[in-house]
């Protein structure tokens, strides 16, 4: 009998040690809509940790949303897959995503208190850190992140993974208090040299603690890798193991725990 507690003890330690993240929905209401995102984290992990609100692409909160909220998860955050649509705005397709997309990029301030909404709502979990909280997104997701910046929300960090550059709201003059990482792909067409001198330019002015990093080859996508719509939008391994690296090296700078 002994033998058998000590079996039956082991397999549920092990259990616990290699226990797969969880994905919970969340839904929450702003303006009388209501909203629908999923809560990724790791249930074998004890006790509040940082959190990350993840905003997609455009076609917003999916399975593969959720995947990607998985890998930055690991053990060390909890990751709101946050929704900017509407809990029942879940385009399947380019041609349906992206004028759900372009009406919200149309829209900054509807888009930002949308993004804000997500961030109230992923300090009010009780397994996060609520001051310890950072954003980041792909693409039309990366776009919505910047905007939180230049809002002045006092976030830990952003980052963009080949998100759009350019705002008609730039940010005022001393703004920015989170710092922003740009990982961008050097030949993503829907970037412009002009944008990214227009960036630069924006967050020296607005105070901001930043950082751009192109990688050569890239085009838009890079760092997703179900991204399969060429030319425009293509996973690419060695850009992206680069980018998700240095988005990690970046969360676990500015997401440390305080020093005493």
């Amino acid at each position: 009998m002994k033998h058998l507690s000590l079996l039956v003890l082991s397999l549920v330690c092990a259990t616990s040690a290699f226990a797969a993240p969880k994905a919970d929905p969340v839904e929450w209401t702003l303006d009388g809509e209501t909203f629908a995102g999923v809560l990724v984290y790791d249930d074998a992990v004890s006790g509040p940790r940082p959190g990350l609100v993840m905003v997609p692409n455009w076609k917003g909160v999916n399975d593969s949303a959720v995947e990607k909220a998985r890998q930055a998860a690991g053990d060390r955050y909890v990751v709101l897959v946050a929704d900017v649509y509407g809990k029942h705005v879940r385009p399947t397709t380019d041609a349906e995503a992206g004028p759900v997309a372009k009406a919200l990029r149309d829209d900054r301030p509807t888009l930002r208190a949308r993004a804000r909404k997500a961030v109230e709502v992923l300090k009010a979990q009780p397994l996060v850190d609520a001051d310890r909280i950072a954003a980041f997104g792909f693409c039309f997701g990366g776009t919505t992140v910047l905007e939180l910046a230049r809002a002045g929300e006092a976030l830990a960090g952003v980052v963009s993974l080949h998100g759009g550059l350019s705002t008609p709201l730039p940010a005022a003059t001393d703004a920015v208090k989170a710092p922003v990482l740009v990982l961008n792909g050097a030949a993503d067409r829907s970037v412009s040299a002009e944008d990214i001198a227009g960036f630069e330019r924006e967050m020296d002015a607005a105070g901001a603690d930043w950082q751009f990093v192109n990688y050569s080859g890239a085009v838009h996508c890079f760092a997703e890798a179900d991204a399969v719509s060429p030319p425009g939008c293509v996973y690419e391994p060695r850009a992206a193991a680069r980018a998700w690296r240095q988005m990690g090296d970046f969360f676990a700078e500015v997401l440390a725990p305080p020093t005493r």
